[in-house]
């Protein structure tokens, strides 16, 4: 797209130039919790924030931060097959949404806005893919289709969904939406059909459209980046945040102690949190952290040692067990029940903070 195309499209999509694109993390800057994992088999959030792995039964994959990317990105999700099934359960990419970030969409209004979404995506694999989107709040969802063409060459999608005259979205901070990105499905999720307008949710329908398999071959990958979700029926140019604005937002989700590049787990004193209280026989040895933003909701806390011991944290030179007290969106307390650590010690902490969608 020429400069003067993109101009063009900023102007016609009548939004406003910054903060168009809905979703978070989408050009996958930010991986706080480590840029690589081998052997996947199962899902979860792996690496890049706020995207989550979801699989079951369709083979095993390296999943990771690549530096694989279309020009003007550093950065995309990677996921290669390293152990074949092709006979899959599910795969898919998904990220979630909170409604009080939403209510822009007007859904379930007779003014319901249209959206649209935009990414790059690059497979081993040509064929049809499917993105589905879908309202947790009233059970609903919509999707559609798109074809890679080419083997191993980056390729934009653009995709607009109407608006949605049913069901509004819950104005507060818990999952209303989330978007799947399909990479394999057996027959639960593909036996339907394509979900072209709004309907309840099926999931027959929800990979109905998909032809392809990642994880048929230990030659296939998929990469994804710059992903956009924006309201109206335009798709404008990607909207680059700096990786401080990105980090912020998802650290709203998840955050740690360890420095930025530091895998929690890991061996060291670096970014531990510390204290020293004027304790009782009691409580030796209580402390309280401070989270570097504020969470969307209380996170489960996992608590490490400088050793990087899991459940364990550090008092009068030892490594003990801690006791997690009252974790907020703020931040949390914790102490140990231990007397014999003795009074007035000194407190550190590492952890993990959790209040992911």
């Amino acid at each position: 797209m020429s400069k003067a195309a993109e101009l063009a499209a900023l102007i016609g999509s009548q939004t406003a130039l910054s903060n168009r694109n809905l979703i978070i993390n989408g050009a996958m800057q930010v991986a706080q919790r480590g840029t690589s994992n081998t052997g996947v088999t199962s899902g979860g959030y792996l690496n890049v924030d706020k995207f989550k792995y979801t699989l079951s039964s369709s083979g095993t994959f390296t999943i990771s931060q690549s530096s694989i990317a279309p020009e003007g990105f550093a950065t995309s999700i990677g996921i290669e097959c390293t152990t074949a099934d092709a006979s899959p359960n599910y795969l898919f990419i998904e990220t979630p949404l909170e409604g009080q970030d939403l209510q822009t969409l007007k859904k379930g209004t007779s003014n319901a806005e249209s959206v649209t979404f935009s990414f790059y995506v690059r497979s081993s694999k040509t064929g049809t893919y499917q993105l589905t989107v879908r309202d947790s709040d009233n059970s609903r969802q919509i999707g559609a289709t798109y074809t890679i063409n080419a083997a191993n060459t980056w390729e934009r999608k653009i995709i607009t969904f109407p608006g949605d005259t049913t069901g509004t979205l819950d104005n507060d901070n818990a999952k209303s939406m989330e978007m799947e990105w399909w990479l394999a499905s057996g027959s639960t999720y593909n036996s339907g059909a394509v979900p072209t307008a709004w309907e309840a949710q099926a999931n027959g329908d929800r990979a109905a459209g998909l032809t392809v398999n990642i994880g048929a071959s230990t030659s296939d990958n998929f990469y994804i980046t710059g992903i956009q979700m924006e309201v109206g029926e335009q798709a404008t140019p990607f909207e680059h945040r700096s990786f401080a604005d990105e980090l912020a937002r998802c650290q709203r989700y998840y955050q740690k102690s360890y420095n930025y590049s530091v895998a929690p787990g890991t061996n060291t004193q670096d970014g531990a949190t510390y204290t020293v209280t004027q304790a009782t026989a009691s409580y030796p040895s209580a402390g309280h952290t401070h989270f570097k933003v504020e969470m969307r909701a209380a996170p489960t806390i996992t608590s490490y040692d400088y050793g990087g011991t899991s459940g364990k944290m550090n008092a009068g030179g030892s490594a003990v067990t801690p006791v997690i007290q009252d974790p907020a969106q703020r931040g949390f307390g914790n102490y140990v029940s231990n007397t014999s650590v003795g009074v007035n010690s000194s407190v550190s902490i590492h952890y993990e903070a959790n209040a992911e969608l």
